[in-house]
């Protein structure tokens, strides 16, 4: 019995020892306040493909848009491929630019993010005082090679950055009303400046800003608020304030066919571009209404899209964006840091509002702006700057949180 019970004994003493498991080795877990990068691989894939297609899609459209203005034009030199070769010139550039930017972790744009938020509303004030007034705006600096150069696609980037790295930097910033004002007034001041030539462009700002601020703010009720001031102050803007060209482009939205030869002329012209495509459109370069639209390769080049693509290539454009933004959601998600995040979400919230401000202009559902499409209408600034944008989604996308 005494025997039995000493086996009994020495079976559970020797029995933890033998079943005894090593927990495996956990990660180290970061301090309060500490965030770790941790590299995951290359750049997101099929954001680099869609932005590709885009820019094939952009070269081909606007020479396609373009061609009959220029060959019949002493300003581009009667030379029928003027706009292909600046177009194709520019989109190789663009692309330099994203690789390169890409390679530069994001991080970096912290450091100067208040610099480049001076900067450009210093250029948008130099603007206002300076700059000649053409097609009845004064919006552009000419800089060589690039051509015109509108500093309020700078004020995009630098509100995207200065406004992540000020959230970034004061955790507690929005949790009470002077930093969440301060934030709100940091966007003000380059939307005052900006609205002044440009009243679409500001509002790309505005939301731009404040949409950054809205998915860090733990308070949702002050945008109630404030969104519904916004709104208002928008309209009583238009209603009461605008005259000369914002007037006519207004009644001309109201009602394009009240003055058909000239304020109205535009939107009909794209109007019938967008119903003549049918199903599968005239072909490349097949389009008529090129000759009759005013910008056909620029804020109207949509239009030209769906008369020589018809709505199956509309929708394929249509698609390319959305799934831009679905992957630009995807990596704002998955970004590595409360920074990284906001900006992903800023430079989404860009590409997706210029691009349903854009195809609202060519329906008439809103009042004609001019609102490039992304990667597709031509012009040097806005995709140098898209492009530059897109590099830095690029790196976030390296990155991602364990």
């Amino acid at each position: 019995m005494k025997e039995a019970a000493r086996t009994f004994q020495a079976r559970r003493t020797v029995r933890p020892r033998e079943l005894t498991i090593e927990e495996p080795r956990r990660p180290a877990v970061p301090r309060e306040g500490e965030e770790v990068l941790i590299k995951v691989g290359g750049p997101d894939a099929t954001l680099h493909a869609v932005i590709i297609i885009l820019l094939i899609i952009g070269v081909v459209m606007v020479f396609s848009a373009g061609y009959y203005t220029s060959a019949n034009s002493k300003m581009f030199n009667n030379d029928t491929y003027y706009f292909l070769k600046r177009q194709g010139l520019l989109a190789v550039a663009g692309y330099v630019i994203m690789r390169l930017i890409s390679y530069i972790n994001y991080r970096y744009w912290m450091r100067v993010a208040f610099l480049l938020y001076i900067i450009s509303n210093l250029l948008l004030a130099g603007v206002l005082i300076f700059a000649a007034v053409k097609h009845g705006a004064q919006r552009w600096i000419e800089v060589p090679i690039i051509g015109q150069f509108q500093p309020s696609e700078v004020s995009k980037v630098a509100i995207i950055f200065m406004t992540a790295q000020i959230i970034y930097a004061n955790k507690n910033i929005l949790k009470n009303w002077g930093g969440f004002l301060l934030c709100c007034g940091l966007v003000g001041v380059t939307a005052a400046l900006v609205v002044v030539a440009n009243l679409s462009t500001a509002i790309i700002v505005a939301v731009i800003g404040l949409g950054i601020i809205f998915v860090a703010s733990p308070h949702v009720l002050r945008f109630l608020v404030f969104g519904a001031l916004g709104v208002g102050g928008v309209f009583a803007y238009v209603a009461f304030f605008t005259e000369g060209y914002r007037n006519e482009r207004f009644d001309a939205w109201l009602d394009p066919f009240s003055d058909p030869m000239d304020t109205g002329f535009q939107i009909i012209q794209s109007l019938f571009a967008v119903a003549s495509g049918g199903p599968f459109g005239l072909g490349i370069a097949q389009g008529r209404q090129k000759a009759f639209l005013p910008e056909a390769h620029n804020d109207f080049i949509f239009s030209i899209i769906c008369e020589e693509l018809g709505f199956v290539g509309a929708a394929f454009v249509l698609l390319l964006f959305g799934v831009l933004i679905w992957r630009g959601i995807n990596i704002a998600m998955n970004a590595a840091d409360t920074f990284g995040f906001l900006v992903a979400t800023g430079i989404i919230l860009l590409i997706a509002t210029q691009v349903l401000i854009n195809i609202a202009v060519v329906t008439n559902t809103i009042p004609s702006t001019g609102i490039p499409l992304p990667f597709v209408s031509y012009g040097g600034s806005a995709l140098l700057i898209t492009m530059f944008l897109m590099g830095v989604l690029l790196n976030i996308s390296r990155y991602s949180k364990e």
